[in-house]
């Protein structure tokens, strides 16, 4: 336990130190441009030049150089991104904020999703090489993988929230944003207040999940703790539709739902076709090893050798890759977010690039760094996990 601790306070500090640089590198970037923001945001020639002197001192631009660096990396360490400049004066915080949930529960969703099934699928094909199942599935994964995703999310809108619909005479699917307003008219909820509390109870109920499963895996036997782990699961998963079934927030909470599905299965059939064939080219390196051949030598069943010895040692490069995207699911979500008009950190982003509401890209950016910087020590502390040989 000492020596975990030793590691992450060293990778934590690499990485604190690292994404200082970050932010270095980020605010001398935006001093190399030509102008400054006054002169950017003031471009009118009839606006007295002491106006213009007037807002360069209220944003700090009168200061020097390394003056301005310092008051730069004291405010963001103390949470003052600032105000946005197309959406003012809401503070960035705010703005970034209200979004995140969105993001991280959009591509989350999707992204374990891809990751849960392509793994089983990928594991499952390497074991049944040269069937036919593999053919198919590998063919279907590589058009898949290798697909161009705005056409790709674009024909699943047409074909699920257009033609079927029209179809059926249902709509199967919302075709793009967040909520339906009219069905929000005299809420006595917001969205983020029903959003926030669909998440509390997601997680919530997980992690009783997660917790019986532990605890069953530690007093009962294979069998039954693997009975115990796969009820919890599935109660985990039904008792959120329970809890709003009977609550007020039951049907501003379906209509959230309802419009996240579309992205959902757009996002996680692209993830699932990469890790399925990353899993499958893992499992045929892992089978190759001696430690397959002695375990079918001990005669253990064929279930026991796939899963438990060959699947595991699998799993690294996919670990490895599950969190790197878990890290970057914010930055990947601006196409998405701009095809499904979905209102989360990508569509921000995109928005502000486009408005040159720059303390708003920045704040943007810094978030996805911090992000991307703790999911390399997840990555090393469950690589750590998953193979022994591999030591703090």
């Amino acid at each position: 336990m000492l020596k975990l601790f030793i590691f992450i306070s060293k990778r934590s500090v690499q990485m604190l130190l690292l994404f200082v640089i970050f932010l270095t590198v980020l605010f001398f970037l935006l001093e190399a441009q030509p102008g400054d923001l006054s002169q950017q945001y003031i471009g009118n020639p009839d606006i007295p030049p002491e106006e213009k002197a007037r807002l360069a001192a209220r944003l700090g631009l009168d200061m020097p150089l390394f003056s301005r660096y310092l008051a730069y990396m004291k405010n963001f360490f103390t949470g003052n991104l600032g105000n946005s400049l197309s959406q003012y004066p809401t503070p960035v915080t705010k703005l970034i904020f209200d979004a995140l949930p969105r993001t991280i529960v959009l591509f989350l969703s999707a992204t374990l999703l891809a990751y849960y099934l392509g793994f089983v699928t990928g594991k499952v094909l390497a074991w049944r090489r040269g069937k036919m199942s593999e053919y198919l599935l590998t063919l279907g994964g590589v058009g898949l993988y290798t697909v161009f995703y705005p056409w790709f999310a674009l024909l699943m809108i047409w074909t699920f929230g257009f033609t079927l619909s029209n179809v059926t005479g249902i709509r199967v699917f919302p075709i793009n944003k967040f909520i339906d307003v009219s069905d929000w008219l005299g809420s006595p909820f917001t969205t983020n207040q029903v959003f926030l509390r669909m998440i509390l109870v997601a997680v919530l109920s997980m992690l009783v999940a997660a917790v019986a499963t532990v605890i069953a895996k530690q007093r009962l036997e294979i069998r039954q703790a693997i009975r115990v782990r796969n009820i919890a699961f599935l109660l985990g998963v039904v008792f959120p539709f329970i809890y709003f079934f009977f609550s007020a927030m039951g049907k501003y909470a379906l209509d959230i739902l309802h419009h996240t599905l579309l992205p959902v299965m757009t996002l996680a059939l692209v993830a699932f076709a990469g890790i399925m064939l990353l899993t499958r080219s893992a499992m045929l390196e892992t089978l190759r090893e001696d430690y397959i051949l002695t375990a079918r030598a001990k005669g253990l069943p064929e279930k026991v050798i796939r899963d438990r010895h060959a699947a595991r040692n699998a799993l690294l490069p996919v670990v490895t890759s599950l969190v790197l995207a878990l890290a970057f699911v914010i930055g990947g979500g601006i196409i998405t977010e701009t095809v499904f008009s979905w209102p989360g950190v990508g569509l921000l982003l995109y928005n502000a690039v486009i408005l040159e509401d720059i303390p708003l890209a920045m704040g943007g950016l810094s978030v996805i760094a911090a992000l991307a910087l703790i999911g390399h020590l997840v990555a090393d502390i469950l690589y750590a996990y998953l193979d022994p040989r591999i030591r703090y």
